[in-house]
């Protein structure tokens, strides 16, 4: 049996959200059966982007505090660190509000824009990564992830928080080489049992919902949750919000690569009753991802049943983050007419819906939008 620690915390006023903290590690054997003294623990938090606290795209300054000061309490030496896709991680973590939490308590910014190669001879879609310094040096994870949707993948949980491990520039290049959404699910998986991070902590107190996992509406859910189970966590976090676990490819995958279970009858659920936190309106994609096919006949067809991303000529403000995120070569969003004062365009051709536009877009301009022939169809 795997096991989740599910706590309710209404407020991010760090008193309640330390004693939630304390009891949900309390219920997994407490913090010494994660970190001994001495040994050097990253705290990896999501750190999407440079974006307040408020925006709900990253993990909360108290949360991540918190978790700080019961690890440091085992007597282990701490460092922490993200690797953005845009912004340095130093900037992002002053934004964010975890480089003040991290010097509050004495932790470290570790080093996340150098990387190192790493092989893993047991991947099954990936067989070398290269990984951020501070991670290389840690000897121990504990991944601190964010209740987000999100566009290409459902939604973004304790698996995909990994994906950071990795230097900032070199993950735009995974969407170039593995566009398809499960073989990207694969490699993600690939990474987590690469990386073995020790407890996944999820920060659900606020969501985010809609148009993730940046430009999303924050959603109230009062829940911290915690596993050393990835996969258990995830589907756990599915089923609150009324997604079916297999929708959402790393957990589905992450299950047949041995990294965790989804299945309920195989997951102890512990702490406060999950029925409580239950939202079966939550604004989410209850539908399953479609793989990617390129070239000819599929492509011209999937370009038609695929959401594609949008951008909302009132929102923009043409600052061209959409434009840098682009991983493919010639750009599938771009000033085509060599125009930079102009709002961007999409080359949908180009396309391979990885939707690192929709991502990152500041302004929350880029949404999905269905096509009008998936939509005849569904009727």
């Amino acid at each position: 049996m795997s096991k989740v620690a599910v706590v309710r915390c209404e407020s991010y006023e760090y008193p309640q959200v330390k004693s939630a903290v304390e009891r949900g590690i309390h219920l997994l054997g407490g913090a010494g059966a994660f970190a001994k003294p001495g040994e050097k623990i990253l705290l990896k938090p999501n750190l999407l982007a440079a974006d307040s606290p408020e925006k709900c795209s990253t993990t909360h300054p108290a949360v991540f505090k918190a978790v700080g000061e019961v690890f440091k309490s085992t007597g282990a030496v701490l460092s922490y660190g993200d690797s953005p896709a845009v912004h340095t991680p130093r900037y992002a973590a002053k934004k964010a509000g975890i480089a003040d939490a991290a010097r509050e308590i004495g932790i470290e910014l570790a080093e996340f824009e150098k990387g190192e190669e790493r092989a893993f001879h047991g991947g099954v879609q990936n067989k070398r990564f290269i990984i951020a310094k501070g991670v290389v040096e840690s000897e121990g994870i504990i991944s601190l992830s964010k209740m987000k949707t999100h566009g290409f993948a459902r939604m973004t949980g304790s698996i995909k928080n990994q994906f950071g491990c990795i230097p900032g520039t070199l993950k735009g290049e995974f969407h170039v080489k593995i566009p398809d959404v499960n073989e990207f699910a694969r490699m993600l998986v690939d990474l987590n049992l690469l990386l073995k991070p020790r407890l996944f902590i999820m920060d659900g107190i606020l969501a985010m919902e809609g148009n993730g996992p940046r430009s999303g509406i924050p959603r109230k859910m009062n829940v911290l949750l915690f596993s050393s189970d990835p996969v258990a966590l995830d589907s756990t976090v599915c089923r609150m919000i009324n997604l079916d676990p297999e929708y959402v490819p790393t957990i589905k995958f992450g299950q047949e690569a041995g990294l965790g279970t989804y299945r309920r009858e195989e997951i102890e659920v512990v702490g406060d009753d999950f029925a409580g936190f239950y939202v079966g309106d939550f604004d989410v994609k209850r539908e399953p991802v479609k793989p990617y096919k390129p070239g000819g006949v599929i492509q011209f067809l999937r370009n038609r049943l695929v959401p594609r991303p949008y951008i909302n000529k009132e929102k923009c403000k043409k600052c061209g983050v959409c434009v840098s995120m682009c991983p493919v070569s010639p750009k599938a969003v771009d000033w085509h007419d060599g125009i930079k004062n102009t709002v961007p365009e999409h080359a949908y051709k180009r396309c391979i819906r990885c939707y690192c536009c929709q991502e990152m877009c500041p302004e929350s301009a880029i949404e999905l939008k269905v096509p009008l022939l998936k939509k005849v169809l569904k009727k």
